[in-house]
């Protein structure tokens, strides 16, 4: 029988989903942190029994969790829908901050026991060794190259941070981690970080310096032992910024269609919206090449905003099946700008992106 806390918690959970837009409720059925509910079940399933889907799955305190992460990327940051969740995500905080003092106080009682008496603990010793190298900084390339950071500081921007997530140790003590997708002006790495103060700590945006480290198959993972500190900001690259993204979340991120417009030629973006009209498959000889190809156009709307996307070859067979008011998401292309006539409710050129065969196409029928 559920307990109160469930209880109420689907009562607001309920109330949020009764918050947001069509476009909104997809968008967040098809975050990562939803992952554990298959495809079927999100697309059957009404919005009225989604909230026990949900609790079902994913259980209470990840369920919270999950919530506050799509709402912080759709964004829903407004006090309608906050208002609702905050309470919920201040205890399930409040849960894992006494859980954690218990498992650190644990910790220190069993470290002291065991621990023979020493005149040099192990973080001084770490120190003194420390201190007695050149503290030069080695860039994210130098280390990717070599699997070895030595005594060296890494220094980067947190592009993307992931949720905090669990483990359960030998001892059955559940520890907390979570990831990073850092980059500097050489290239990007995917980072590990073990603790869940950190995760506060940390913040996307801001660059830091990482020291005392371990390297692990490309993967760099900062320990209890590790030292991070703010640093001044760092001029990366928008290219390896994306990189950094994917590095956690394979597939971009979703973003406006007025956004994806802005971003430099060759950028990985991914949209999703409304199809508003589909054009017919055409025929075209290709420029330098003793060939024709396939060719269909189909415009997306996602409120806001519209687009004119192309499809060549086989990926035009991706259209079978959808027609105007369908939903999709087309994730993972590559922009390719070009100038093509005004259209009638618009005074700014229209962008043209082409599809490139490694595009995922989500269709859902509303």
């Amino acid at each position: 029988m559920p307990n109160i806390l469930e209880k109420k918690w689907k009562t607001a959970l309920t109330s949020i989903l009764e918050e947001l837009d069509k476009s909104e409720y997809n968008k967040m059925l098809f975050c990562s942190c939803f992952d554990k509910i298959p495809k079927g079940v999100k697309t059957g399933t009404s919005r009225e029994e989604m909230p026990q889907i949900i609790i079902q799955h994913l259980g209470v305190d990840e369920s919270v969790s999950a919530i506050n992460e799509a709402m912080d990327l759709i964004p829903r940051k407004d006090s309608a829908v906050q208002d609702l969740l905050r309470p919920f995500v201040d205890k399930l905080s409040n849960k894992h901050e006494e859980e954690n003092r218990d498992s650190m106080k644990e910790n220190r009682e069993e470290t002291t026991k065991n621990q023979r008496v020493t005149m040099t603990t192990l973080a001084e010793t770490k120190d003194q060794l420390k201190s007695s190298q050149p503290d030069k900084r080695k860039t994210i390339k130098d280390v990717l190259t070599s699997g070895d950071l030595g005594n060296k500081v890494i220094t980067g921007k947190v592009v993307q941070k992931s949720a905090l997530r669990t483990y359960e140790t030998q001892q059955k003590e559940k520890k907390f981690f979570f990831y990073l997708g850092v980059s500097d002006e050489t290239s990007c790495i995917k980072v590990m970080v073990y603790g869940e103060d950190r995760h506060q700590d940390i913040q996307e945006g801001s660059c830091y310096s990482f020291r005392d480290v371990i390297m692990e198959e490309n993967v760099m993972k900062v320990t209890k032992w590790s030292k991070v500190e703010r640093t001044s900001p760092i001029d990366v690259p928008e290219k390896l910024e994306v990189e950094a993204e994917m590095l956690i979340y394979p597939q971009r991120p979703v973003c406006s269609i007025t956004k994806a417009k802005e971003y430099a030629d060759k950028t990985v973006v991914s949209v999703e919206g409304t199809v508003t009209e589909i054009g017919p498959v055409e025929v075209v000889n290709m420029k330098n090449q003793r060939r024709k190809k396939d060719k269909q156009d189909f415009h997306l709307n996602d409120g806001k905003d519209s687009i004119r996307i192309t499809l060549w070859g086989k990926d035009t067979k991706q259209l079978t099946g959808t027609s105007d008011g369908d939903f999709v998401r087309v994730t993972n292309v590559k922009t390719n700008h070009y100038y093509e006539t005004v259209s009638l409710n618009s005074t700014d050129f229209t962008r043209i992106f082409k599809i490139q065969s490694a595009i995922q196409n989500v269709k859902l029928r509303l």
